[in-house]
């Protein structure tokens, strides 16, 4: 049997050695970092099942004060800003702070695939895990009797930069870091944040000089950003997406600057 060549002319099977082509390795190391971060119990207890719990609990039994109207309508938003958090910054720091300790970026560093296509894999694995946090979430605060308000694009666009902000500061922490430490650290930050980050906690319960400090966190931010949209219908709250956007430009900028890979 006679075979082609590359060139068309009879002949032997010519080896065309070489990377794949760059689209289809991020998509490829996307893939496997989010089933990795799915499979993962420690992960799934700060993506899911924390907020989920968080959501049906304070939701369904009146033990914080929110304020007016249904206590659900205004820890949807905090909840969903919660989920992004240990997504982009609690989860990513730690796993990839382990991958930088056991040799695995290194590793990843020497392959075809760039550094910043790395990242990208990263920041597109986030995103779909967020994708399916939202779903769930949602679910559970209509059925709760959530009743949202405002434009579906904002809510994107906050959700979106409050990622990216989170994400700088996950990677900034797994790239200076050790990974105990890293660990230590992510838990240590999302536990503060969960109650002085306006989440659960209206942020007028605190003293109003410490009130004017909270708001400035991103989580903070973000949970008003997305209480006066779904809340109160609002526009675009341009006010919270200046200081998610300083943070994350300045994460990221960081984490591009300080980030090691071993």
């Amino acid at each position: 049997m006679t075979t082609t060549s590359a060139t068309g002319s009879p002949g032997t099977y010519v080896p065309r050695p070489g990377a794949a082509p760059l689209p289809r390795m991020i998509a490829a190391q996307a893939a496997l970092e989010t089933r990795m971060l799915l499979r993962n119990g420690e992960q799934l207890l700060l993506t899911v099942i924390i907020p989920a719990l968080l959501l049906v609990l304070f939701g369904s039994v009146d033990i914080v004060d929110t304020g007016a109207g249904r206590s659900v309508d205004f820890l949807a938003p905090g909840v969903l800003a919660l989920a992004v958090m240990s997504t982009a910054f609690t989860g990513q720091a730690i796993a990839t702070g382990f991958e930088r300790r056991y040799g695995v970026l290194k590793r990843l560093a020497s392959s075809p695939l760039p550094r910043w296509g790395l990242m990208t894999a990263k920041t597109a694995s986030v995103l779909v895990t967020e994708v399916l946090q939202v779903i769930l979430l949602t679910v559970i605060a209509f059925a709760l009797g959530w009743s949202p308000h405002g434009n579906p694009l904002v809510v994107v666009v906050l959700l979106v930069l409050g990622t990216a902000a989170f994400s700088g500061l996950g990677l900034l922490m797994a790239g200076t870091l050790k990974a105990e430490a890293t660990l230590a650290a992510a838990n240590l930050v999302f536990l503060l944040l969960l109650v002085g980050g306006g989440v659960i906690v209206p942020l007028d319960k605190f003293p109003s000089g410490v009130q004017d400090v909270l708001a400035l966190l991103p989580v903070s931010a973000l949970s008003d950003g997305l209480r006066d949209v779904l809340r109160h219908g609002a526009g675009m709250p341009w006010g919270d997406l200046g200081i998610l956007a300083v943070w994350a430009v300045a994460g990221l900028a960081a984490a591009a600057k300080f980030f090691r890979w071993e």
